[in-house]
């Protein structure tokens, strides 16, 4: 015999709802095999269901297309820090700079390394502490880096830094929307849940084969276990 299964995907779900909902609007009112608060319900849910979904795939693409450009914010930013302090470790050593004025950096312990900028904290943190130190160095009288100056650096740092906010908010509002469809599902299922007891029940007098076919109309789904037919 085969098994009745609930929806384990959102558009399934909806996709149960409005089968059932469309089918009893086809359907005499003497002869609905569900009750009006169970369709009542089911309508309203549906409804709030499909928005909150909806809601969620907006936010989601806004996130992505607003990702793709914060990517290039990102390689931009990695890129000039990195060629930055490269320009610096090799003005040390042609004593350009003197090797304590790193301190300024917070590059002393690095070994005349590029800092690890594989994270966006990272690039947060050595940005910050490469822009101010590089502001210190000058304000005391020494000569600049160019080829990128501090100024193309910081352009690019802050040109980042609101991309990375940005994302974090869209971020924050995704994971929010998601998680009222989450907490909304048990509410679906439920509903799913209890119009299919009722349209089951209903048709129980039928048989098999009819029975099934009825049911199927108000989007009750089956399932045949390994090995069965649906003959």
């Amino acid at each position: 015999m085969p098994y009745r299964r609930l929806p384990n995907t959102d558009n399934a779900r909806i996709k149960a709802l409005r089968t059932a909902v469309e089918s009893a609007a086809a359907t005499d009112f003497q002869q609905l095999p569900v009750s009006m608060n169970v369709l009542t319900e089911a309508k309203h849910v549906v409804a709030r269901f499909e928005r909150l979904c909806e809601r969620y795939q907006q936010l989601y693409e806004v996130q992505v297309k607003a990702n793709k450009q914060f990517l290039t914010k990102v390689k931009n930013a990695r890129m000039y820090l990195s060629h930055f302090v490269q320009v610096l470790y090799l003005s040390v050593m042609r004593a350009e700079i003197r090797e304590d004025q790193l301190t300024d950096y917070g590059l002393e312990g690095e070994n005349m390394i590029v800092p690890d900028l594989t994270t966006h904290e990272q690039i947060l943190a050595w940005g910050e502490k490469i822009i101010e130190g590089e502001n210190a160095r000058i304000s005391r009288g020494g000569v600049p880096i160019y080829n990128p100056s501090i100024a193309k650096v910081n352009v690019m740092y802050v040109l980042f830094k609101e991309g990375y906010q940005t994302q974090l908010l869209h971020k924050k509002a995704t994971t929010r929307v998601l998680g009222e469809v989450a907490e909304y599902r048990v509410t679906v299922d439920r509903v799913i849940h209890d119009l299919w007891e009722e349209v089951e029940k209903s048709h129980m007098h039928l048989p098999a084969e009819q029975r099934l076919s009825q049911n199927r109309q108000y989007g009750v789904v089956y399932y045949f276990r390994k090995g069965e037919t649906a003959e």
